[in-house]
């Protein structure tokens, strides 16, 4: 297992500024994905320094973006990457994980308990649903920030998500080059995309960020 001193070097090409409270549950969530993760397939990623990177890092780096705040909407949570992650470096996230498979809705309840999070709902419907059930309960869009990684269909998922967003919420994607164009045609009218960075240690990974367009 990882020590604090490694995962600090690990994390270093991403230029976080982690407490060690932060990294000791980083370690503590990161023990408990490996051990899952060999009965219930979380991730393809099997060795604990590119869970780091990969899972930690690449989620973690939005926070170069500036602080998130309020409520959180993480779409299509599996393994809890970046929507539970971004809670250890914004505690006072109040996080929704949209999470189908019930097996791994365990896991990320598991995590929140053992990491101590709170203010972490997690929930068994995809966004389309989660959406229509807001739509007919006469809820309004309730979310300041929307994200979502490795994700498709995003001619869907974005006018779905802005859809959850108050007026001027940010909606971070986590997408591969080849998905740009669809990206930035798939929100016209709703989002208003204004930054797109490269991620450090990805030749074709990028997070792209944006904003629920204020109506008038």
């Amino acid at each position: 297992m990882l020590n604090e001193t490694e995962v600090r070097g690990l994390l270093a090409p991403f230029g976080l500024r982690l407490s060690s409270e932060a990294i000791s549950r980083i370690l503590a969530y990161l023990e408990l994905l490996l051990r899952w993760n060999a009965k219930i397939n979380l991730t393809a990623i099997r060795s604990a320094g590119e869970c780091v990177t990969r899972h930690f890092g690449e989620s973690l780096y939005v926070s170069k973006l500036g602080e998130l705040k309020g409520d959180l909407l993480d779409i299509g949570s599996g393994a809890g990457f970046p929507g539970l992650a971004l809670k250890i470096v914004f505690p006072g996230l109040r996080v929704t994980l949209l999470e189908p498979v019930a097996k791994k809705r365990a896991f990320l309840k598991e995590v929140a308990r053992v990491c101590g999070m709170n203010s972490v709902e997690v929930c068994p419907q995809r966004l389309a649903e989660y959406l229509k059930q807001n739509i007919e309960a006469g809820r309004q869009s309730r979310f300041d920030a929307a994200t979502s990684r490795a994700v498709g269909d995003l001619d869907q998922l974005i006018p779905q998500a802005a859809g959850c967003l108050t007026p001027g919420g940010s909606l971070c994607l986590w997408l591969s080059q080849d998905q740009a164009h669809e990206a930035a045609t798939a929100g016209t009218g709703l989002i208003d995309w204004n930054e797109v960075i490269a991620i450090p240690l990805a030749e074709r990974r990028q997070i792209w960020r944006g904003w629920r367009r204020v109506p008038g």
